[in-house]
């Protein structure tokens, strides 16, 4: 099972809110009928569309980053501590799950169910409520991922840039004392 520091608690909690705040968004429209529900997917496609797209391009960028974030790491004076790492490698995970999904979204949604002529008018309002609980899911993913990144950033440019040296992911002479109490 995976540990959550205080910061991951707040960047997991900040995703839930937005998503919630976006999915209330949608659920304020209120009951649509099926012809409603198909001229909004007609409607409301092109933007889920370029949200799915930005997803995927955030996610494959912060990916990237996420190297050069670990070049900095490794080179820096100060040793850092395994919790920096599993930090990193935990934003990794689900940027990933974040691209993936953004990337199934966005197929699914280009298919062209607003043109099939079998399609029973009653499905396209949970067609149009699933799209839009899909891409509230989607941004607050992004979210949690930008604020996780965020506190992984800030804790770096505080021991990188201003050189602070009692930051909790530094290694010092008492965390050594304490893994060895440990060992034993």
């Amino acid at each position: 099972m995976i540990k959550l520091t205080r910061y991951n608690k707040r960047a997991l909690l900040g995703g839930v809110i937005s998503a919630v705040f976006i999915g209330l968004g949608a659920y304020g429209l209120g009951n649509i009928s099926g012809y409603e529900a198909k001229s909004l997917i007609t409607s409301s496609l092109p933007g889920i569309n370029a949200l799915c797209n930005t997803i995927v391009l955030a996610s494959a960028t912060i990916l990237a980053l996420l190297l050069t974030l670990l070049s900095i790491s490794s080179g820096i004076k100060s040793k850092l501590k395994n919790e920096h790492y599993k930090h990193v490698l935990l934003i990794a995970k689900i940027d990933t799950v974040v691209f993936v999904a953004a990337m199934i979204v966005f197929q699914l949604m280009n298919i062209p169910v607003t043109e099939a002529d079998n399609v029973p008018n009653s499905w396209y309002s949970a067609i149009y409520y699933v799209s839009l609980g899909l891409s509230a899911i989607l941004s607050g993913g992004l979210i949690v991922v930008v604020l996780m990144l965020y506190n992984t950033v800030d804790s770096i440019i505080k021991i990188v840039g201003l050189g602070k040296v009692d930051h909790p992911l530094i290694y010092d002479d008492t965390d050594e004392d304490e893994s060895e109490e440990k060992d034993k």
